[in-house]
Parts: C-alpha cells; sequence; structure tokens
C-alpha cells in the first residue's frame, strides 16, 4: 500500500490566498498534500477545534481524492479548501460551496466545520469535489445534486444522515421526478427523489455499484433524467422506470426513513475500478462497497491525525473501531 506523506505547515498566513465564495476572513494555511492536489486553510477564529478539523481533513484529502478519481474514471484537478463557520454554523450543517462546477473556476471550495466530527467535513468536502468532476454537467440540476450526496454519503459511512431529503419526499406525496430534472439543486422532493431512486438501483434489487451509476449519469449529461439512468442500465424502456420504482418504494415494510431506504450502503457492490469504463456496463457479480484498501486507508488516515492532535491512546482505538463498525 502506498503511504500518503502529508506535508504540514503551522498555522501561517498563506502567500496567494484563494479568492473564496464567500468567506472574507482571516485564511490561515495549514497545509497541501504531498502532491499538491489539495491545500486546506482555516479560519484561525475557530481555535482549536476547528484547526483540527482542518488538519483531519488534509489527513484524508488523498483517500478522497483517489476514491473519487476512480469513482468517475478521471483526475481531477488541484483545488483548495478551507473550513469555516459557514452560516454561522460549527456542527456541518452550514453545508459547503464553490463557484462552478469544475476544476478552472470551481476550484475553491468552502466547508463548514463541525467540531468533534471531522468525518461531515470530509463528506462536505467530497460534496464539492465529487461536483468538480462532473465537468459542468449534472451539477446545478436535481440530478447532481442527488448524485454528489450519494458520493458524500458513501465515502463517508453516511457521517451526513442528517441532510436526508428522502423522507421529505415520501411525505410530500412522491412526486415523479424520475421523468424529469428539476433545473436546480435546492428542491428536497426532486433531490428526495434522486436519493431513493439511486439506492434503488444499488441495492440487492439489481447490484449496480455507485461508479457505474456516476459514469452512466455523467455521459448522459444534463439531458438526462432518472428514467434514462434506468434504461442505460438496465436495458429496460425508460417508461418501465417510475411505475417499478414507485411500487418498489410502496412496497418498503418501513417506508422512506433515510436517504437510503433500500439499504446500498450495506449491500455488497462493486468496488472502485482503478481503470473504470467510461462507459460501463453492469455487473451480475458484486463486491465489497469498501474494499480493503479504502478500509486501510480510513484507519490509517485516522491514526495520523490522532498522533498530531496528540490523542490518547484509548481515543485512537475508539476512532479505529468506530471506522470498522461503519464499514
Amino acid at each position: 500500500m502506498e503511504v500518503c506523506i502529508i506535508k504540514r505547515h503551522p498555522l501561517r498566513a498563506a502567500k496567494a490566498i484563494p479568492s473564496w465564495p464567500s468567506f472574507s476572513g482571516v485564511s490561515q494555511l495549514v497545509g497541501s498534500t504531498a502532491d499538491g492536489r489539495v491545500t486546506v486553510y482555516v479560519d484561525p477564529s475557530l481555535g482549536a477545534a476547528g484547526l483540527k478539523n482542518a488538519q483531519d481533513l488534509l489527513a484524508d484529502a488523498p483517500r478522497i481524492v483517489t476514491a473519487n478519481d476512480a469513482l468517475f474514471g478521471t483526475t481531477g484537478g488541484p483545488v483548495n479548501v478551507i473550513v469555516f463557520a459557514l452560516g454561522g454554523m460549527t456542527d456541518g450543517t452550514g453545508g459547503a460551496d464553490h463557484m462552478s462546477c469544475d476544476y478552472v473556476s470551481g476550484q475553491n471550495i468552502e466547508v463548514d466545520a463541525s467540531f468533534g466530527s471531522s468525518m461531515r467535513v470530509s463528506a462536505l468536502f467530497e460534496a464539492e469535489l465529487s461536483e468538480c468532476s462532473m465537468g459542468g454537467n449534472l451539477c446545478g440540476e436535481s440530478t447532481g445534486e442527488s448524485l454528489s450526496r450519494w458520493c458524500a454519503m458513501a465515502f463517508s459511512a453516511n457521517a451526513l444522515s442528517d441532510f436526508a431529503t428522502g423522507p421529505t419526499w415520501a411525505a410530500d406525496g412522491m412526486p415523479n421526478f424520475v421523468d424529469s430534472v428539476d433545473p436546480t439543486d435546492r428542491n428536497f422532493d426532486a433531490t428526495g427523489c434522486g436519493m431513493v431512486f439511486l439506492s434503488w438501483l444499488m441495492s440487492k434489487a439489481f447490484g449496480y455499484s455507485l461508479t457505474q451509476v456516476t459514469q452512466a449519469m455523467v455521459s448522459d449529461g444534463d439531458a438526462g433524467t432518472l428514467a434514462s439512468l434506468y434504461s442505460k442500465l438496465t436495458g429496460n424502456p425508460a417508461a418501465n422506470a417510475w411505475p417499478n420504482f414507485s411500487a418498489a418504494v410502496k412496497g418498503l415494510a418501513g417506508g422512506v426513513q433515510s436517504d437510503d431506504p433500500f439499504n446500498a450502503l450495506v449491500t455488497p457492490a462493486p468496488a472502485p475500478n482503478p481503470n473504470p469504463n467510461p462507459t460501463p456496463t453492469p455487473s451480475p457479480a458484486p463486491g465489497p462497497l469498501t474494499s480493503v484498501t479504502e478500509l486501510a486507508s480510513m484507519i490509517l488516515s485516522a491514526i495520523g491525525a490522532d498522533l498530531v492532535a496528540g490523542d490518547t491512546e484509548a481515543q485512537l482505538k475508539a476512532d479505529i473501531q468506530s471506522i470498522l463498525d461503519a464499514n
């Protein structure tokens, strides 16, 4: 296994401060990954808790970037990311943002701090990073929003479960956003429909991987619907997507209580291929959702972050156990 060496610099002012989408305070450099693809900053007014979030994100960045590249079948560009109290929040609920869906004008990413829960920060980072990898497609639409949230969910063991929109969609009468796309990323019903639909496609009923879903959606582009995604993956008529999906949802014993009511996160699915086919075909033989390599990377990242923070042996063991329990 290749061990990523992180260059860390104690808090010091960056020589060239990125132009952030909204943050206008002091940006202090925390460090860059060895390959220079991710540079992390923090708002120093957050104190030790904010710095811990930023240091943990820096340690976790190689895992996220590598997995994101494999997921999309592309190599992303360099990004800057700042951890601060986005929306005045310090529990992750402030979300994340960037200017556009590419690595040219959207490379400066803002993520909300989440004191005591750095995996939520990693999840927010992946949500924006995945949108950069969409190459101008999907991002800003309900389909792209659902996909970015699924990427964040899969890469963080659902650390942002409180962001769920599936239950809202179900409570609002299950409006049909399978046959149409909402041209915004702020419609909870449209996003929720997409989250539950992707859960269905990646469940035992079909067994498609997030890699297959991701690359099929990106290749379909802005005009692609969830119905066309269904047809592309299954070979069945797009007209069958909504009636089959809605029937499956109505058949759920517990209803829609989360963004993953079909339990795709705990259903074996093919792990990301290091050289994925841009137009993948369904695989009848799913593999583990979290590979041994990914799990080892997560554990090494946690150990590194705890050592940097000076955490106790008990805390280190607890962090490792939480990763094992979640995967």
